[in-house]
């Protein structure tokens, strides 16, 4: 075990995966908790994020579950309390919970694209209301927003409402962060590019034929590096923001993708 963020306690939303395997929110709790970090998982799926809570207890780490659908405020207000009441305190925020959407503004219905912005956006500015006015008491915090660099490089098919929504976490992160960088609160966010996780499989388990292999190889060979990035890329990376090494680091976009938005290549 580590000590990265020994002693901090942190909220990691979307904790469980969609599908069998590693995501980026479950390997980001299974970290936080091995560097020493009290977690709360939080996911609407109470059976996927079980898994994430039984692997943290395999490892000797502490862990509670809590069932919210951050979409709506009220469910966000609740499991900042019940943080509070648990731990005493909330240091880090990790915000991971994401859904896609095919098709531009003729294709996507107005259902999917509300759907799809309530989740991927307004869900951050609900964890980061209930949050923040703890982290201000305290003088210190650390929120993490998880982006995509579809929000600042198209994709060969339109994602309409997934692109907007992940351009609009860059900019409530930005400002969230020039708000409280005075009081000890620093916001940053992360564009994953090409990662291999058990939610690219299930929205893209129709494609190239539905052979999955293929799809994997293929996003492997987009990559400058020969292959795509794995969840625990992602968390090291959110580990490293959340931890008092990242403590002049506030308001920023990093990055994780192999170097493929500073090329020509074609997805």
């Amino acid at each position: 075990m580590g000590e990265r963020v020994k002693g901090k306690v942190a909220i990691v939303t979307g904790a469980g995966s969609i599908g069998p395997g590693m995501g980026i929110g479950k390997a980001t709790a299974i970290l936080f908790a091995r560097e020493g970090a009290r977690v709360m998982l939080v996911d609407l799926n109470l059976e996927a994020v079980a898994e994430t809570k039984h692997l943290i207890d395999e490892e000797g780490g502490e862990c509670v579950v809590f069932q919210a659908d951050v979409s709506k405020s009220g469910d966000c207000k609740s499991m900042v309390e019940k943080c509070i009441q648990t731990f005493g305190r909330v240091d880090i925020l990790d915000n991971n919970v994401a859904l896609g959407a095919h098709g531009g503004p003729v294709e996507i219905s107005e259902e999917a694209w509300d759907r799809v912005i309530n989740v991927n956006l307004k869900s951050m500015f609900l964890t980061c209301k209930y949050v923040l006015p703890y982290m201000e008491k305290q003088g210190s915090g650390s929120i993490i927003n998880i982006s995509s660099i579809v929000a600042i490089r198209a994709e060969p098919s339109p994602l309409l409402a997934y692109a907007v929504s992940k351009a609009g976490v860059i900019a409530l992160t930005r400002e969230v962060a020039i708000q409280y960088a005075a009081k000890g609160i620093r916001v940053n966010v992360i564009l994953p590019g090409l990662i291999k996780t058990p939610r690219v499989a299930y929205y893209y388990k129709n494609a190239w034929g539905g052979d999955i292999e293929e799809m994997w190889r293929r996003r492997d060979s987009m990559s400058p590096t020969g292959s795509q990035g794995e969840p625990w890329d992602i968390a090291y990376a959110a580990l490293f923001l959340a931890s008092d090494e990242a403590k002049y680091i506030t308001g920023t976009t990093l990055i994780v993708d192999g170097g493929i938005t500073n090329t020509m290549k074609q997805w």
